[in-house]
């Protein structure tokens, strides 16, 4: 297993991943759409965003965490939002998501960030198994959207 930066070479293989994580949040982005976002991530440098990827012992892409700094005017900092984390349902309970989660705020941390900050569904339980496993803490505040 091994968890590194998304390159441009990753994307059919990520592809596959986000339709996964799409299926569990009922969402169907086209893919063109899903491509020009992932390329977007990766260009921009890492202070502004960055993608990573899990990889199997067969260096097969199994799972990824797309991750974006924001100003915290609570803290007064930037901070991390791990707005995505996915594992393969085959490849879940290998250590792939602790790694994911270990490497984004290893990175969040070597860069100044306070915290890293991460929402999921309130029914997604096995997250939220995973999440508690890493140290997380459930915060205080439910999450809005505003459709436009």
């Amino acid at each position: 297993m091994a968890i590194r930066s998304a390159t441009p070479a990753d994307i059919p293989a990520l592809l596959p991943l986000f339709r996964g994580y799409f299926d569990f949040y009922e969402c169907d982005p086209k893919d063109e759409d899903v491509e020009t976002m992932l390329r977007g991530v990766m260009e921009l440098p890492d202070d502004e965003a960055y993608l990573l990827v899990a990889t199997d012992d067969s260096g097969d892409a199994v799972g990824f965490a797309n991750n974006c700094w924001k100003w915290s005017s609570l803290r007064g900092k930037r901070i991390v939002l791990m707005d995505d984390l996915f594992v393969h349902p085959d490849a879940r309970g290998g250590g792939h998501a602790d790694a994911l989660i270990e490497a984004v705020a290893d990175f969040a941390r070597q860069n100044g960030a306070p915290c890293l900050l991460w929402y999921t569904a309130q029914d997604n339980h096995r997250a939220q198994a995973v999440y508690n496993r890493a140290g997380g803490v459930p915060g205080d505040y439910k999450e809005y959207e505003l459709e436009l």
